[in-house]
């Protein structure tokens, strides 16, 4: 199959920033792992856990729950958000490989979406320091 210039720049645009299936928990196991493991941190708005893992990689679990979100549409944009700082959070080459859970603590204004990224980075650099 041949590709032109502009379908390989999006190729690997997506291969950069996509976040793989493999780099997220999938199962109540792995979550429950994570969560009995005791590492965590909080904040107004999140409450992360972290456990640290053999891989190569970091994996992300969230928890963004209907009784916290009513909306499925502000559950999907908050889990974007989410994606998008952990992906931001792996390009840095000095970040532990961990297994993360993110959960959403109170409903979030589309005015505070700045704010909740601000404190998941916090509290991801808080975590990162904790194992590190």
């Amino acid at each position: 199959m041949n590709f032109t210039e502009h379908q390989k720049s999006i190729i690997s645009f997506v291969e950069i920033y996509s976040l793989p299936k493999n780099h997220r928990l999938h199962k109540a196991e792995e979550f429950t792992a994570v969560i009995r493991y005791k590492c965590q941190a909080s904040s107004d708005l999140i409450q992360m856990y972290a456990k640290p893992n053999n891989l190569a990689y970091s994996r992300l679990g969230l928890i963004v729950a209907k009784k916290v979100e009513r909306r499925a549409v502000k559950r999907n944009r908050i889990k974007r958000i989410f994606r998008e700082i952990f992906r931001m959070n792996q390009r840095e080459e000095r970040t532990i490989q961990l297994d993360l859970v993110i959960r959403l603590r109170r409903p979030v204004d589309k005015n505070n979406s700045l704010s909740l990224s601000t404190e998941a980075k916090l509290l991801m650099l808080k975590l990162q320091q904790c194992h590190g």
